[in-house]
């Protein structure tokens, strides 16, 4: 049962179990060996029944009342059938990996102008050539001429030649892009000073895809955008920090650095570390892989940003308690069972290290119903002890149902990602990409619950690391790498998490998913309904400062009978319908919800927010549609605005 679990990077690889008492032993040799997970009543008739079959036990895992270990594949038919088993999880065939980029060629984040010219560098990382069909390139009239090279050399020429002024396109290259690096070089008849990436398009055009020059921030601070965008910056101001708060991530490790290891008055922050693979704690800290640190420095970097009016830092909750659990290895090869022992680690060590929040930045692809899922069977028992899980919700978009586990679960916060267009500030040109995977579970339940920050999220990653080595156009000139995908989203909101509960430490589970789903902002189509469906943004994008001031506690469920729900005898369903055609709908979804807002780019006809969409109610810049908009946002307004008056004093107080 040893199967390969993608951290959400860009593109979310998959963690397949099978929950089952059926065997396909045909398909196995008998010698053979596959990985167990055994569940039942009585933990020592499951150790003895393994036993007798020649088994080895490698997991303790009482928080699914379970034993795991390995057995020959041709005794499994037995062992489902023996005494005390009353079910048996195996995987005889985890799915390969999938590619992790939609392109394999891809060029640097940032390009470098020299007085006469642009660099940008580019990458294929594939093993062979890549024909490459056709490049374009514009920049501003004022630079004159440009001539275009490609080194080291192509196929059959390294030079492209000029191009019109101020853009032109190269069509029918017929050549071949080499593997590895090469240096996309412009030279213009005029210096580029004063000019910035933005001003700047290249494009190159291969077999089945294209590798295109991103947009970039005008000032370098702005690569850490997404505390402002998820409403932090306003609680930092307010000297919250998430002192106190231990938040757990069950990851690829941690690399040892002061950002991560320190808080911000130089303190040391990990209360513990767990590597559940190999069953220890307080090992050294290391992270061959990096995804863990990403998150982490998402989370509680603690590195200061300086402006002359103030102090604001790298992570969400600079100050937050950090226990990484290592459940992955470097190569993102995860054991579901090693990520059932991390959660167990963390549930039984929740009140010696004041474990509030669990971040848990990973899926797997649902095989069963959520309450017979090990691994959901294990949130939940956090859950009940009062961790606020918080998990992506997968980049399988954007197909509906594509929701991973165990994010498919009531009890857990599920994030998707939005990106904010290089645009910090203004939200006209957010938008959630086609990447983050929606709704709704088999089970009907509306995900995500919300959805966060996820594009081009800055963050600190070993340079050593397997994701720093195999993504080195990543990196900015800062050191920092960015990285894309709904574990981004979760990790802001995790940061999130333990600012109100730093200020709130009262908060219930239950409570802290209401503040946060009550406040956040959907988008808004010009005709007053909702631009996204339920099933693409949950509640809206996310607010820390909303969730404070205006959030509410009374929405989820407040009880949760933990041996009714792996019993299946408690079981919670959702409102989601399956119309004629296959897709989801919601009673009234047709009066609610506007024809699908494209999944990319901008639109002029979408606004964050019930004050955005006020202002074009406005009868001077957009007449209102009268009777025919659903929901009353001016009503919706003025109660916010209410409750803003009434919390005029800072939220620390």
């Amino acid at each position: 049962m040893k199967a390969l679990l993608r951290l959400l990077i860009i593109c979310v690889l998959i963690l397949s179990t099978t929950v089952s008492g059926e065997t396909t032993s045909e398909t196995l040799t008998p010698h053979q060996t596959v990985q167990v997970l055994l569940q039942g009543n009585d933990s020592g008739k499951l150790r003895q029944a393994l036993l007798d079959l020649g088994g080895k036990i490698t997991h303790d895992l009482p928080i699914v009342s379970g034993i795991g270990g390995v057995v020959g594949a041709t005794e499994l038919a037995k062992l489902a059938a023996m005494e005390g088993v009353e079910q048996l999880t195996e995987d005889f065939n985890p799915p390969k990996l999938p590619e992790a980029r939609d392109c394999l060629v891809s060029g640097d984040l940032q390009i470098t102008l020299t007085p006469q010219s642009l660099q940008w560098r580019v990458y294929n990382f594939d093993t062979k050539p890549i024909p490459l069909k056709w490049i374009s390139a514009a920049w501003p009239q004022i630079l004159g001429d440009g001539y275009l090279t490609i080194t080291p050399s192509l196929a059959n020429s390294s030079v492209i030649g000029p191009f019109a002024t101020p853009s032109g396109t190269r069509s029918n290259l017929d050549d071949m892009l080499p593997p590895g690096p090469a240096l996309v070089t412009i030279q213009f008849s005029n210096s580029p000073k004063s000019l910035s990436q933005n001003d700047f398009q290249i494009s190159l055009g291969l077999n089945d895809c294209e590798a295109k020059l991103i947009p970039a921030y005008k000032g370098a601070g702005q690569d850490f955008y997404f505390p402002q965008e998820a409403g932090a910056t306003r609680l930092t101001e307010a000297r919250l920090t998430g002192k106190g708060v231990g938040v757990a991530i069950i990851d690829s490790g941690l690399w040892d650095i002061p950002a991560l290891t320190r808080n911000t008055l130089g303190e040391h922050r990990i209360a513990a570390h767990f590597d559940a693979i190999h069953d220890q704690v307080n090992p050294n800290l290391k992270d061959d892989g990096g995804h863990g640190s990403h998150m982490a420095s998402i989370i509680a970097n603690s590195r200061p940003i300086t402006s002359r009016d103030t102090v604001q830092y790298q992570g969400i909750a600079p100050n937050a308690d950090l226990i990484p659990v290592t459940a992955i290895s470097p190569r993102g090869d995860g054991d579901f069972m090693d990520i059932i022992r991390g959660i167990q680690w963390v549930t039984e060590n929740q009140a010696q290290f004041n474990i509030r929040v669990l971040n848990l930045s990973l899926t797997a692809t649902p095989r069963s119903e959520y309450w017979a899922d090990p691994m959901n069977q294990a949130v939940m028992k956090a859950w009940e002890a009062g961790i606020a899980v918080v998990v992506a919700a997968g980049n399988d978009g954007p197909d509906w149902g594509t929701i991973g586990s165990p994010g498919n679960n009531p009890y857990v916060i599920t994030v998707g990602a939005f990106t904010d267009s290089w645009t910090p500030g203004d939200g006209r040109d957010d938008y959630i990409p086609h990447f983050s995977s929606r709704g709704p579970t088999p089970e009907g339940l509306i995900k995500p619950d919300l959805v966060a920050p996820g594009g081009h999220i800055s963050g600190l990653v070993p340079p050593n690391s397997t994701l720093a080595i195999e993504n080195p156009n990543y990196f900015l000139a800062s050191g920092e790498f960015v990285s894309t995908g709904s574990s981004q989203a979760a990790a802001v909101v995790s940061g999130l998490i333990a600012l109100l509960l730093e200020v709130k430490p009262e908060l219930s589970n239950d409570d802290v998913k209401c503040l946060l789903t009550t406040s956040a902002q959907p988008a808004i189509s010009r005709d007053g309904k909702l631009a996204y469906s339920p099933f693409v943004q949950g509640a809206g994008r996310v607010s820390g400062s909303r969730a404070l001031t205006l959030g509410e506690t009374d929405c989820e469920q407040k009880s949760l009978n933990i041996n009714a729900a792996f019993a299946g005898t408690e079981r919670l369903y959702g409102p989601a319908q399956r119309l004629e055609d296959g897709s989801p709908s919601l009673p009234n979804m047709p009066s609610m919800v506007t024809e699908e807002a494209p999944a990319l780019g901008t639109s002029s006809d979408r606004r964050w927010g019930v004050a955005a969409h006020l202002e074009r109610l406005d009868p001077t810049i957009d007449p209102a549609q009268g009777d025919d908009v659903p929901f009353d946002w001016a009503a919706i307004y003025r109660e916010e605005q209410q409750k803003l008056h009434r919390l005029q004093v800072s939220p620390s107080q």
